[in-house]
């Protein structure tokens, strides 16, 4: 055992806590079963299949308020692999469900038997015919789709807001559309073919001009069975016109009964029919989309008015007027956006009746623009609206920065509400469609409604198409409670299909929780001929049972999760997913949302269970150690969830005294240890010199098993050379700034097949350049901005040098009177915020007012006016790092690189390398991992050069790719070097 081995029992939940009604069986504790473990290890690889009661845990929650537990998790890589357990789950009677970002809120991504993961091995996007068309694989997010679209002036159709989160496959599976689709933009009108593995194993490609005769030989049954229904439709005239009016608004309850209208083959038959299949009819393994124009002229506005059917009497002015995108948000709504960054906080005093229309026009041109602006002044002359808090402005606005956050409030929307509700309870999110003109009629009669159930949901949705989202909240293990909200449904239901003729699921898809109410708005006939499709396609039910047909009247209410309590940064995460693309660990082990369903699980569990007992030995690398602590998870969290933060935290509790002690000591002498760690590099270089990287690494890897891998590093032959001992010469007389080497610049020198000048003197050099010269004082050596020990949870460390710093910098600054620039972006985030709440109030006060600076903000603000530039590199590739990320800096690291190249590239897939310092080092397969679909991009085509702003992660981009990374201050100077 090592001999800092940490103290398994720390995360062990504390207290007695009743078991919850959902909690994982012990007979899962050993994981998936025999034989059914075996039987696909020796079908597919040992690497394909999850099998710990960890692994299935993970997988058992998705963005929806159920949670179904599978017996295995199946990573596929490539068709032969979903062929393989199809074929083993007919042979075997089970049943087989695929999950890839597992952001749908009816349970789609659920299943009981074997679990697909068809995300991490299936992402690309190849532009067609200069972005008219796009083929996607579908593990692709919309985001990504569209960054690589973008370039050329098209965007796809389908718009969700968990575009950063969603795929391509979920998308079309669910036939998801968003704000501006509709009818006319969705996947259903938008989609030009698709690739269909069927329950058979059978593979149609539509596009295939041949794929009907070959579809006809393979299956035909399937064929003919198509084909019949489709002539019985078409036989009956009431029940033609009936589908074409079910599609005249927003409707994805059932399958797609129009197919059969519009497709003249089986295959343009399945094509329409997988589109909001929901994964019950095959697998969608590629998909080519017809794209749109992006139109970049924008006007739009947040309008507020008295009361939510006020705002919903004004949707049908903007329509006529013109208006792409109208969406609108009630005053739960605007009172819960307020835990999103950039929001006001005053809406948080907003009148409970109020609401909002947040209303766009895009036009492809400035005159286009003017146009839609006339119309819409003209709509507003007419309107009644208030302005209860002094924030509200109702003008339309074509500033970027505001209509960017008007739509990160609203795209919020589940997010913030489900981050406001009571503690323990479950988010219920649904999703209904009404004739536009009856939009307002119908959201009093769901005030009325939830009122009588005892509800006070919160309302938003996609006014301008008569779509609507309203979100409940309640106590799952509360029988009482779950029969409040069955009562409802039922109400909801009628109310929905009896008074409205509308549409139960808009853009959901059916789910769990809408597939008992599937007669009930389509009627007995409709739905037989829903499931004569499902048994025609997939006879053997193989394929996602129960997730769009179900004859249970109460399957709505069947696998509804609990969630119990857990630490205080957690407790509102209602687990929707969008954290898990930019997290360095994703394919490695763990994402933020699993982190917490980890928890949560620990919590249902009573003390001493073997369940959690395998939970928490796997947690430790799994969820903690593999943890990047890049906090990027905050980012992209609508309610800024900090994981990383609580993975720090954990790391802390796992700490014993004498870790602390150790910890505390280096950062008194660290003076001492910084010396002796640039020693040991420079040492370091000379042994790998004489005798390679080798003995080092063996050296470094008994060690880490002696003491723990988790803190000593291994030895990487990309590790760079020792630093000089010395900074570059300066003077504080006359500089416009004090400039902090970090200690990591201190401690490593720059790339060795680079004889140019380091980081520092690059500085000092390029500074001078400018007439803005930097002084660095003597004594920065036995400093640091305290991230070191930040990162691993060392408080007493994180303490003693977090106040040290200050206080050198107040010093060094003259009190704050010039600012302080920082050469390594990580450290510029830890003094400028991490810091802070380490600090003495005395010192607290110090640091307000000092001015941080990080080194490329001083180049692109102050330097850059002020310097000539005499050459430039034909191409540059960026790596802006996760902490210019959390400083919002990568547009300065931008302007720096495009002085100093004629063409700047950031890949669409780049991301944290997760390099975290030290971590890359600690666990490099973390690192390997992070950076796997940036190196393939970058490495795709040759740069004269490759750019970021700081040096472990220019380690970590080098160990990738195998390309020198260095500074993007080194590169400015060489640009402007006389």
């Amino acid at each position: 055992m090592p001999l800092l081995e940490p103290n398994p029992d720390a995360l062990r939940p504390s207290g007695h806590r009743p078991p919850a009604p959902d909690r994982v069986p012990d007979l899962l504790a050993a994981g998936t079963p025999q034989p059914l473990r075996a039987e696909l290890i020796e079908l597919l690889g040992a690497e394909k299949v999850l099998w710990k009661v960890s692994d299935l845990v993970r997988y058992a929650s998705d963005a929806s308020p159920y949670r179904f537990v599978p017996q295995v998790v199946v990573i596929a890589e490539d068709i032969d692999d979903v062929s393989a357990v199809l074929s083993y789950a007919h042979g075997k009677q089970r049943e087989v469900v695929f999950r890839a970002a597992g952001t749908s809120l009816n349970g789609q991504a659920q299943g009981e038997d074997i679990l697909v993961d068809v995300r991490r091995h299936w992402t690309g996007v190849e532009v067609l015919e200069e972005g008219r068309r796009a083929r996607i694989r579908p593990g692709t997010t919309v985001f990504r789709a569209n960054a690589a679209l973008a370039r050329h002036g098209r965007v796809l159709g389908p718009d969700p807001a968990s575009a950063i989160a969603c795929t391509l496959g979920g998308v079309v599976a669910n036939n998801a559309s968003g704000m501006t689709a509709g009818t006319t933009r969705n996947s259903y009108r938008t989609l030009s073919s698709l690739t269909l593995v069927l329950p058979t194993g059978t593979v149609v490609d539509t596009a295939d001009p041949l794929a009907d005769e070959e579809l006809a030989r393979a299956e035909p049954g399937l064929c003919r069975g198509l084909m019949e229904i489709k002539g019985e439709i078409e036989a009956d005239p009431a029940l033609v016109a009936r589908i074409r009016a079910k599609y005249e608004i927003k409707n994805t309850t059932g399958y797609r009964l129009d197919a059969y209208l519009d497709g003249s083959t089986p295959v343009e038959i399945l094509r329409g029919l997988a589109v909001g299949s929901e994964g019950t009819l095959g697998f969608i393994s590629e998909v080519v989309f017809d794209t749109l124009p992006l139109d970049r002229e924008l006007t739009t506005a947040l309008l507020f008015f008295p009361s939510l059917p006020a705002a919903a009497a004004a949707v049908p002015l903007f329509n006529d007027a013109g208006a792409l995108a109208v969406e609108l948000m009630d005053g739960n709504t605007l009172r819960a956006s307020v835990s999103v960054a950039g929001v006001p906080a005053a809406w948080a005093l907003l009148p409970k009746d109020t609401a909002a229309l947040l209303v766009e026009f895009r036009a492809s041109d400035a005159a286009g623009r003017a146009a839609y602006e006339r119309r819409a002044a003209e709509v507003l002359a007419g309107l009644e609206l208030v302005a209860p808090v002094a924030s509200v402005g109702n003008a339309f606005t074509s500033d970027p920065g505001t209509i960017a956050g008007y739509w990160k409030a609203r795209k919020a929307f589940v997010t913030a509400v489900g981050g406001a509700r009571a503690p323990g309870t479950t988010l219920i999110t649904e999703d209904f469609a009404v004739p536009p003109s009856r939009l307002a009629e119908a959201c009093e009669a769901l005030l009325a409604l939830q009122a009588r159930h005892g509800f006070d949901a919160a309302v938003a949705g996609h006014a301008a198409h008569g779509n609507l989202h309203f979100l409940l909240a309640f106590d799952a293990a509360s029988p009482a409670d779950v029969e409040r909200y069955g009562s409802f449904m039922d109400a909801f239901c009628r109310l929905t299909v009896e008074r409205f003729d509308g549409s139960l699921k808009a853009e959901h898809s059916t789910g769990r929780n809408m597939a008992p109410f599937l007669e009930l708005e389509w009627g007995p006939r409709a739905t037989e001929l829903m499931w004569r499709t499902k048994r025609l396609v997939d006879p053997d039910l193989v394929l996602a049972p129960r997730i769009l047909l179900d004859r249970d009247p109460r399957a709505h209410l069947r696998g509804l999760k609990t969630i119990p309590r857990v630490e205080a940064t957690a407790d509102p995460c209602i687990e929707c997913g969008f954290c898990e693309p930019t997290c360095p660990s994703e394919d490695l082990t763990t994402t933020p949302r699993q982190r917490i369903v980890l928890r949560r699980e620990m919590m249902r569990q009573q003390p001493g269970s073997p369940v959690l007992d395998g939970l928490l030995d796997a947690y430790g690398y799994d969820a903690v150690d593999t943890c990047a602590g890049d906090s990027t998870c905050k980012l992209a969290c609508p309610v800024g969830i900090d994981t990383g933060a609580l993975m720090r935290d954990f790391r802390h509790r796992r700490h014993g005294p004498r870790e602390e002690r150790a910890a505390a000591l280096a950062a008194r002498r660290f003076r001492t240890v910084e010396a002796a760690a640039r020693l040991a590099v420079a040492a370091a270089d000379t042994i790998t010199g004489l005798v390679g990287d080798d003995v080092l690494s063996a050296v470094t890897d008994a060690a880490r098993k002696v003491v723990r891998p988790d803190l000593v590093p291994r030895w990487l032959p990309q590790v760079p050379g020792a630093a000089a001992r010395r900074p570059p010469p300066t003077r504080r007389v006359g500089a416009a700034a004090v400039y902090y080497p970090a200690c990591v610049n201190r401690i490593f020198g720059g790339p060795e097949d680079d004889p140019g000048p380091s980081l520092p003197e690059a500085i000092v050099a390029v500074s001078e350049r400018a007439g803005r010269p930097v002084w660095i004082p003597r004594d920065v050596t036995g400093t640091c901005c305290a991230t070191i020990w930040h990162s691993k949870g060392y408080e007493d460390g994180t303490r003693l040098m977090a106040n040290r710093i200050v206080e050198a910098a107040w010093g060094w600054t003259a009190g704050g009177r010039l600012p302080l620039v920082v050469d390594a972006s990580s450290c510029t985030l830890g003094i400028a915020h991490e810091v802070v709440p380490y600090l003495t109030e005395d010192n607290r006060a110090l640091h307000a007012e000092l001015r941080i600076v990080d080194s490329v903000v001083w180049a692109a603000e102050e330097l850059l006016p002020r310097l000539e530039i005499l050459r430039t590199v034909g191409s540059a590739v960026l790596h802006p790092t996760c902490s210019m990320r959390h400083l919002a800096d990568e547009d300065r690291l931008r302007t720096v690189a495009e002085a100093c190249a004629t063409e700047v590239v950031i890949p669409d897939d780049v991301g944290c390398c997760a390099f975290a310092g030290d971590r890359g080092m600690l666990h490099p397969e973390l690192t390997d991992s992070a950076t796997a679909h940036e190196a393939r991009e970058v490495t795709a085509r040759e740069f004269d050069a490759h750019l970021s702003a700081n040096r472990m992660c220019e380690v970590g981009m080098e160990r990738a790719t195998g390309r020198s990374y260095h500074s993007a201050l080194i590169e400015l100077e060489r640009a402007t070097r006389p």
